[in-house]
């Protein structure tokens, strides 16, 4: 039996995500701090199971626990195949170097790089230890990449996933375990994520004018459009190369 689990499905990106594994016909195990009845709704529709785990990613305690439930689900004796998609992520604090706060910058740390890093590890001691498949997808950003007035901490979470992705890719593969372990950069997408970009200031974010034209202009990827593609690289499985980072135009231009 195949499962998905995949973190931050209440809304967004994520929702779209958990909606197109349940479309496959794959069971899905949301992790979000709220459950989505739309996704338990399309579950029935589709005979399939659709379990929500609560937990809240910046709170230490919760994460363990949530993460040891997520496993008692997914890795169950009917398992063959896994998918994990690390998509919850924040994007606060928005603000330049000398205005940071120790709460923030750590809350920012738990949800974008500790609580992934921590469900790929559990993920793959069981599914290591009891041979099942897995598929580890890390959603990543082009600010990894590049410098951007304001995100600093965005910027370097998202790289340090990068980093994570590939490093654990490396040692799998010299491990000689076939999982596949990439990351997936979906460009700009029209989430909730954009409503609080567009609302900081501009002394704290020098592109917020962009920002508000992209969106003015009709120019975000639409959550479901991005979870497509997604889709379509992985029906491609064969072609995946793990610790690569796959963005979503060079897909839709190959």
């Amino acid at each position: 039996m195949q499962y998905a689990i995949v973190t931050g499905d209440s809304r967004g990106l994520g929702e779209a995500i958990a909606q197109q594994f349940l479309e496959k016909s794959i069971h899905v195990i949301g992790v979000s701090r709220h459950a989505n009845e739309q996704l338990s709704q399309l579950a029935d529709r589709y005979e399939r199971n659709y379990t929500h785990v609560a937990c809240d990613f910046s709170d230490q305690n919760q994460l363990g626990k949530g993460i040891n439930e997520v496993m008692r689900h997914a890795t169950k004796g009917d398992a063959h195949s896994i998918y994990l998609v690390n998509n919850a992520g924040v994007i606060e604090p928005i603000d330049t170097v000398g205005n940071f706060h120790v709460k923030d910058v750590s809350r920012h740390f738990m949800v974008n790089v500790t609580a992934p890093i921590m469900f790929t590890n559990s993920l793959l001691k069981e599914a290591n230890e009891h041979d099942i498949k897995t598929s580890i997808i890390n959603i990543t950003s082009g600010a990894a990449e590049k410098s951007v007035h304001g995100w600093s901490v965005y910027s370097s979470s998202k790289a340090a996933m990068n980093r994570f992705t590939e490093t654990t890719a490396l040692e799998q593969e010299m491990a000689g375990h076939e999982h596949k372990i990439f990351a997936y950069s979906p460009g700009v997408v029209d989430t909730d994520m954009q409503k609080e970009i567009r609302s900081s200031k501009e002394s704290a974010f020098a592109d917020l004018d962009k920002f508000k034209s992209l969106k003015e202009e009709g120019k975000l990827n639409s959550p479901k459009t991005v979870a497509a593609v997604l889709m379509d690289l992985l029906d491609d499985y064969s072609s995946i190369e793990s610790g690569q980072v796959y963005k979503l135009y060079d897909l839709i231009d190959r």
